[in-house]
């Protein structure tokens, strides 16, 4: 039994490689998705079957209930949550973490030598620590997508030295914890650590803006990946192990690439300072200069009608307002009268890598005209109307004219050097990263005023 245990778990990790390969482009990432369910399916059987399960009752209730809570989340959270929910699974998997090696240290298993034990309570040790900072980085996360908690930085005086306390304090503790067997010094030093980490978690979140949330989860998606590799190394199970390093090496890989994009520092990311220091907070007088030049559905549309390459660039507010279907609509409308339109995506458009290209593959826009901020950047200058939908800081000028801003280096999607540039948008209020936007005024520039959706399905009335 053993052995069919191990070739299931071994085909369930083919599957999740498989699964990752997909998932990095948007033509296979339907397949992706089956290929992960596949191997998450027969690596939940293998376990089940194996001889460390013995309470089949407890599992069936437990599984019960993750099914029910599940199916729930699936049918009732909208794409627009779809990041909140996304940071809210992570600090499931950090809590499974700390529970688990709470559990081990409680519990060790019986007949180890000396040396095994060292071996354990590292494990134990470095899954708690990884899993706790997951725990409350997530739910903070989650905080502060939601609206719930500021989404302005927190920038604690020496907070870069709070954080190098913090982790000497931890290294210190663990030196002092693993040669220990089970006593109460050992259980206080462990306690202490994992308070340390709690707190390390919720400062490393707090400390980043909130432009560069769509990051943050990805990186907190890879701290889950390494939380549960540990917990595999604890248990020995070797999927698990496998599994949590893809996980964790993938999310790590997916942060570096962003921030590469960004020009932000990867180390800064761990270190909690991401986005906050790429400038000095905007004085008031230091905003947009001048009024907005208001235009309607009937004007946007002649000028759409006329233009030989339109580029639309979608936002957050778009997904908001659930306008993909008709930006669909309108693209193909567009397309059926020779006008070239393509799609320009920020890698950090909405709040969740990849948020804007899964929206606009489920109202069936064509893969091939959706393209990256690096492949479509330099066309601005020769594109006659450029659309932005609900885009904010990914469009704002400053980060290329203000050395000062606090954007200020983050490459973006340059969409002021068009001929024409038309912001659909509610209002003239700041972005997530709370700046001023300069391109609303700029002498190109229109303000389409109102919901998106709504816009969209006017403008497409008065096309022709």
């Amino acid at each position: 039994m053993t052995g069919v245990i191990t070739m299931a778990y071994l085909f369930s990790a083919v599957m999740f490689i498989l699964s990752l390969s997909g998932l990095s482009s948007q033509e296979t990432a339907q397949r992706g998705n089956l290929y992960g369910m596949t191997g998450m399916i027969v690596a939940i059987a293998a376990t089940i079957a194996s001889a460390a399960v013995g309470n089949y009752v407890v599992v069936a209730v437990a599984m019960g209930i993750g099914a029910v809570v599940g199916i729930f989340l699936a049918i009732r959270v909208e794409m627009t949550a779809m990041p909140q929910l996304v940071a809210m699974l992570h600090s499931f998997v950090g809590l499974a973490a700390v529970l688990i090696g709470w559990g081990g240290y409680l519990a060790p298993p019986e007949g180890q030598t000396h040396a095994m034990h060292i071996i354990h309570n590292v494990e134990v040790y470095i899954g708690i620590f990884i899993g706790a900072i997951t725990l409350t980085g997530s739910i903070l996360a989650f905080g502060k997508l939601q609206g719930m908690i500021s989404g302005r930085p927190l920038t604690l005086p020496g907070r870069h030295w709070l954080n190098l306390i913090a982790l000497i304090a931890t290294i210190v503790l663990g030196v002092m914890f693993v040669p220990q067997h089970y006593s109460e010094s050992a259980t206080l030093y462990l306690a202490i650590m994992t308070m340390i980490a709690l707190l390390v978690g919720i400062h490393l979140v707090a400390a980043i803006g909130g432009a560069d949330m769509p990051v943050v989860v990805s990186m907190l998606n890879s701290y889950s990946g390494w939380a549960a590799s540990a917990t595999g190394f604890m248990l020995g199970n070797d999927l698990l192990i496998v599994t949590g390093a893809l996980v964790g090496s993938s999310g790590a890989i997916l942060s570096y690439i962003m921030c590469k994009g960004m020009n932000r520092s990867f180390i800064s990311v761990i270190a909690g300072g991401f986005g906050s220091d790429g400038g000095a907070p905007a004085d008031d007088d230091e905003g947009p200069q001048g009024d907005p030049t208001p235009t309607n559905h009937e004007e946007v549309a002649a000028e759409l009608a006329q233009a030989s390459s339109v580029i639309i660039v979608p936002g957050f507010g778009m997904a908001v307002a659930h306008a993909q279907m008709a930006v669909s609509e309108m693209t193909q409308k567009l397309r059926k009268q020779g006008i070239e339109v393509r799609f320009g995506i920020h890698p950090v458009a909405g709040r969740l890598p990849g948020h804007m290209n899964v929206l606009l593959a489920e109202a069936n826009v064509p893969y091939d005209i959706v393209m990256e901020m690096d492949e479509i950047n330099e066309d601005f200058p020769e594109t006659d109307v450029v659309l932005v939908i609900g885009a904010n800081d990914t469009v704002n000028p400053d980060a290329v004219e203000r050395p000062n801003s606090p954007i200020a280096g983050m490459p973006v999607l340059e969409v002021w050097k068009s001929k024409r540039c038309v912001v659909l948008k509610r209002s003239m209020g700041s972005g997530y990263a709370g700046v001023a936007n300069p391109l609303f005024v700029k002498e190109n520039s229109r303000m389409l005023f109102g919901d998106a959706k709504d816009s969209v399905q006017e403008i497409i009335k008065h096309l022709p």
